[in-house]
Formats: structure tokens, sequence, C-alpha cells
């Protein structure tokens, strides 16, 4: 009987071990108490999920990523960044005092350019972002970046792939990300083929069995292109053919509701750079900038007139400032706020941002799928339409299909439209980019977009929402307990 009771001291000791650990390394309140109930309630288990899911790895800087490597250089160009943009800001009267405060806040946390130079084109579904895309690619000169969190071997899939080994032919370079999670269906396929024609490929954070959970739990969630530094799509479709919807397909379960962004023009820098720091990352190069990747015509040349500015975030860098530049963009909203999301899992600050906005007499308007992945998902995201409804804000549920469209509108002026879902995961822990288009255009395509959305849903009343079964409201409010891990 000794062995046993030496066991259980042992367990103990290491329970308030493992507990002390959590409540020094986690950062906020929520995740700390989940994390601490699953470590109590879940003997050993809770403990392995934790450490295997939980460690803040923004913190430990494991995921460190530079462009430049000369430390003098890279302080003396962010310099040059910061007085460029304000130069630029403050030389424009027309813009509001309101959106300078979000053009700032990016400025100032990632050196985030901005620049009024730009065409931005919307494209909704895989029906216009393809065209557009293989006509680019087709067009290349120079080089040809790709970073993909999905890439399927199917048909748009093996198009764009013999299009990338066609331009190698020509002359242009291609450099290639895929997400090893992701896009594990082309890593014995389209991969070899890549690699055999002379496409540089490698995969972020290749998944090994013995250290699966860590990496499946840090992956790379963006969609970028760019094109001889000038032409760049970021936004939510993924290259398979799940987002093309075909004519005559009247199975609505299969139909894909989602947008992304066409830029050309300045602000296609910083998602070169963007991109240029996660190659450096996987390929474990140490490419540095020059005229190729940053053109100087796209300084001199107007490509348009839209105000863009980027947002990107992931667990190597300092703050979650996406998560930051959708706080921040609620907060200025004088009349009207809509978002789309596909995982509506938001956690404390931003879903006390929209509810302050709503009962400031804002108009707030969300749009989320009839169903999402799995039931707790589903239930998670629920968990937070009390509170929503009460203060006034609209939810409806899509019901045509699904929607993966990740995009935010305020005020009929400023768009966002990009990777980052509205829940932990993308704030916290996935690499994610998001466009910030300060425009009235595209900011009137993409709310157009939400109203056609919105003919397809059904709204949420509040009345009846209360009157749902007293199982599902307990499996909510698990649900939401355990948010913070999702």
């Amino acid at each position: 009987m000794n062995w046993i009771l030496w066991l259980e001291i042992l367990y103990v000791v290491l329970t308030v071990f493992v507990c002390l650990w959590i409540i020094y390394e986690t950062d906020t309140t929520t995740k700390t108490l989940a994390y601490l109930l699953l470590a109590i309630f879940v003997p050993i288990l809770g403990t392995v999920f934790y450490f295997a899911f939980g460690v803040n790895y923004r913190k430990r800087k494991i995921y460190s990523k530079k462009l430049h490597q000369n430390l003098e250089m890279s302080a003396r160009i962010k310099r040059q960044i910061v007085q460029h943009s304000l130069a630029m800001i403050n030389g424009d009267s027309e813009i509001d005092v309101q959106e300078k405060q979000l053009m700032y806040l990016l400025l100032n946390d990632t050196q985030s350019p901005v620049s009024n130079r730009n065409e931005v084109k919307v494209l909704l579904n895989g029906e216009e972002k393809f065209p557009e895309v293989i006509a680019a690619l087709k067009a290349a000169k120079k080089h040809i970046h790709m970073e993909y969190y999905i890439y399927e071997n199917d048909e748009i899939g093996r198009e764009i792939e013999e299009i990338l080994i066609q331009k190698v032919k020509e002359g242009v370079e291609v450099r290639f990300i895929y997400d090893d999670f992701g896009s594990r269906s082309i890593r014995k396929n389209i991969v070899k083929r890549l690699l055999a024609n002379g496409v540089q490929a490698f995969p972020f954070m290749k998944v090994y069995f013995i250290l699966f959970a860590n990496q499946v739990n840090y992956r790379n969630h963006r969609k970028i292109i760019v094109i001889d530094g000038i032409t760049a799509f970021v936004g939510g479709i993924n290259i398979s053919d799940r987002y093309i919807n075909k004519e005559g397909n009247k199975d609505k379960s299969k139909y894909w509701r989602d947008m992304h962004l066409r830029i050309d023009g300045p602000s296609v820098y910083y998602l070169q750079h963007v991109f240029l720091c996660d190659w450096n990352f996987c390929a474990n190069e140490k490419i540095e900038p020059n005229l190729s990747f940053f053109p100087k015509e796209c300084l001199v040349n107007k490509y348009g007139n839209k105000w863009v500015q980027i947002a990107a975030s992931g667990p190597d860098s300092t703050t979650p400032i996406i998560l930051y530049s959708l706080v921040k963009a609620i907060s200025l909203a004088k009349r009207e706020v809509i978002i789309t999301t596909p995982y509506f899992i938001p956690g404390e600050s931003l879903i006390e941002s929209i509810v302050i906005a709503a009962l400031s007499g804002v108009e707030v308007h969300i749009l989320v799928p009839a169903n999402s992945d799995t039931l707790f998902v589903n239930s998670a995201a629920r968990s937070y339409y009390r509170e929503l409804l009460r203060a006034g804000v609209r939810i409806y549920e899509y019901q045509k299909g699904f929607v993966h469209t990740k995009s935010m509108v305020v005020d009929g002026e400023i768009a966002i439209v990009g990777t980052a879902n509205m829940d932990i995961r993308s704030f916290d822990l996935n690499f994610e980019v998001n466009a910030i288009v300060y425009d009235a255009e595209i900011a009137k395509q993409v709310r157009d977009a939400f109203l056609e959305d919105v003919e397809n849903s059904n709204e949420i009343q509040f009345a009846a929402w209360k009157k749902r079964p007293f199982l599902r409201k307990l499996l909510e409010k698990i649900a939401r307990l355990l948010s913070p891990m999702l």
C-alpha cells in the first residue's frame, strides 16, 4: 500500500506544479481557468493537453522570423516606413480623423505601411478568384510567391501546378509555401512534381507524429500570392475545387460562399515582406530585400486611389494585432458594423467591444453559418448569442451552404477582408493576414455581398432564442467554458 500512497503524493505535487505553471504562463483569466479545470478534473490527460496545446509560444519567440539580418539596417528601414506613411496620412486632408487612429495602431505596432496608390478588386467565390489568379500567374515576368493553408490535389490544384511549372521554364522564380497539415494531400504528388520541375517548395512546420499535437496547433492559415512585387491576392479562398460553385449544382449543402481581394500597388510590399519572412523560416534561408522583390515602380506609378494597410499576426508577433485592429475598428463605428465569419468564438475583449457598440446605438449585424464543422464549435459560438441579442445585435445564420468569408465593414468606409476568423485560434495561434481598405467603394461592394447573403439567411429572434431546450443551453455553457482551448 505504501507505493500507492507515494503515487498519490507524487500526483498531487505534480498537479500543484502544473497549476502554478499554468497561472504563471497563461496571459488571460479565461484561458487560465479553463486549463486549470482541465488539469484538475481530467487527471494526467488534462496536463498532457495543456503542454501540447496551451503553452504560449508567442512569449517564447520560437517562431521568431526576421527578413533583415542587419539589425541597424532593419531599424533604419522601419523608421523610413513610419516617416513615409505619416507624411502620406498627414498630407491628405480627406482622411477621417478616426480612420487615422486605426492606421496609427498598425503603423506603431507592426510598422505596416499605409498607401493610397493601390487598385483593389473584390473577388467573390472561386468562380471570380481563380480566373483572375490564373491570368495574373501567366503574366508573371520575374517571380511568383505563394503560401496557402489548403492546396488540394484536384482540378484547380493541378491546373495551377502546370502554370507554375511552365513559368519556371520561362525563367520565372517560383517559391511556394504549403501548410504541411492543411495541404497534406499534395505532399506525395503535386509537391514532388513541383520540386522535380524547379519550383522551390517548402512545408510550413513539417508534421512529425511524435510532435504532432504541437505542430498541428500552430498552423500557417495565410493565403497569399505575390507576383513580381506589384500584384497580390489575399483572402479566405484556398486552392481547392470546393470553392468553385459550378452552374446547375442544386445541392445547397455544397455551395461555398467566400471572398478574396486582388491588390495592385505599393501595399503589396508588406504582403511581400510577410511572405519572405515566412520563406526564410520555412526554407531556413536568409533572403534579403532587393529591387526585384520590392520594385521602385510600385512607389512611382499610381495604380489606383485606394488606401490599403495590411495586418499580419501569429505566434511570431509581439501582440495579437489582428484582434487589436478589429476591436479598434469596431470602436470607431458611428452608424454600422457588419461582420461575416465562419467561426465565431471571439473572446471577452471582442465581445465586449461589439456589445458596447450596439448599446451605443451602432447597428451591428453578424452573419455566421447555420452549421459549423462540429457540434462543439457550433455550441461555443452560440453561447455568445444571448448577450449579443440582448444588446440589440442582429445575428443571421446562412442557409444556402457554408459561408467561409472573413470580413467586416465599418460605417461603409472601412472594409477588412482576410484569412482570420473571429476566434481565439486565429488571434493567438495561427499565422493570419488581413487587408484593411479605407475606401467607400470597396466597403460598399463588401457590404452588398453581405446583404445578398442575408437574403439566404435566417435571422435569430431573441424571444425564440431564449426558449431553446435546457440541454442545448447547458452544452453551450460548457462549450463556452472550454472555448479558450478550441
